[in-house]
Parts: structure tokens; C-alpha cells; sequence
């Protein structure tokens, strides 16, 4: 099983970028699809999670109202439409799949992750 999280790269502060994550070797269409992020030096941080249908997202409050999550089921895939970034922004940023159909901002409630793509907001 695998994650491939793509998309990431460099942008000016105030730009946009749209993650995208996709599955491999199972579906997921049943669990929940997050993302997570990590700067330097940091704790890797909840950005983001969608629940089985798409019913239900949860943001992290830093990033609420400038970022969007979706899924495509058929897709086995999981996006991140990120605007108005900033360079608090700036990290690594992970996929990845839960144990549930429900979303959770508990890193150890998902049990699949992506190897993580590289954002890096420019001032």
C-alpha cells in the first residue's frame, strides 16, 4: 500500500498551490484522507481532514478559510487546494489514510502515510 503526495514547490507569499494524494494497492474510499505538514525543526501539525464521503472536513484553525480539502473516491485520491499562502506555510506536507471512516486531528489515528511533498512559501 501507498501514498504518493505531489504538488508541492515554491511559491511567492500570497500565491496558490493545490496538493494532490493518491492511493495504490488498496482503495480507501471508506476511510477518512488527511493531511499533516512539518517545518524544521517542528512537530508535524493536523492541516487538514476529510471523512469517508466528503461529508465531513475538519481544518486546522490556521489554515481555515485559505485552505480546501477534497476527495475523489473513484480517484482513490485526496486534494489540498491551498491559497493566500504565507510562509508560515512553509513544510513538508503528508497525506495520509485513517483507521476510520470519520475524521480525527490525532496523527496516530491514521495508519498510512505518504512520503510528503515539499512547500515552500517565498516572502
Amino acid at each position: 500500500v501507498q501514498l504518493q503526495a505531489f504538488g508541492g514547490g515554491l511559491v511567492q507569499a500570497g500565491g496558490s498551490l493545490r496538493l494532490s494524494c493518491t492511493a495504490s494497492g488498496r482503495t480507501f474510499w471508506n476511510n477518512a484522507l488527511g493531511w499533516f505538514r512539518q517545518a524544521p525543526g517542528t512537530e508535524r501539525e493536523f492541516v487538514s481532514a476529510i471523512n469517508w464521503n466528503g461529508g465531513s472536513k475538519q481544518y486546522a484553525d490556521s489554515v481555515k478559510g485559505r485552505f480546501t480539502i477534497s476527495r475523489d473516491n473513484a480517484k482513490n485520491a485526496v486534494y489540498l487546494q491551498m491559497d493566500s499562502l504565507n510562509t508560515e506555510d512553509s513544510a513538508v506536507y503528508y497525506c495520509a489514510a485513517g483507521r476510520g471512516a470519520s475524521t480525527s486531528q490525532n496523527s496516530n489515528y491514521y495508519n498510512y502515510w505518504g512520503k510528503g511533498t515539499l512547500v515552500t512559501v517565498s516572502s
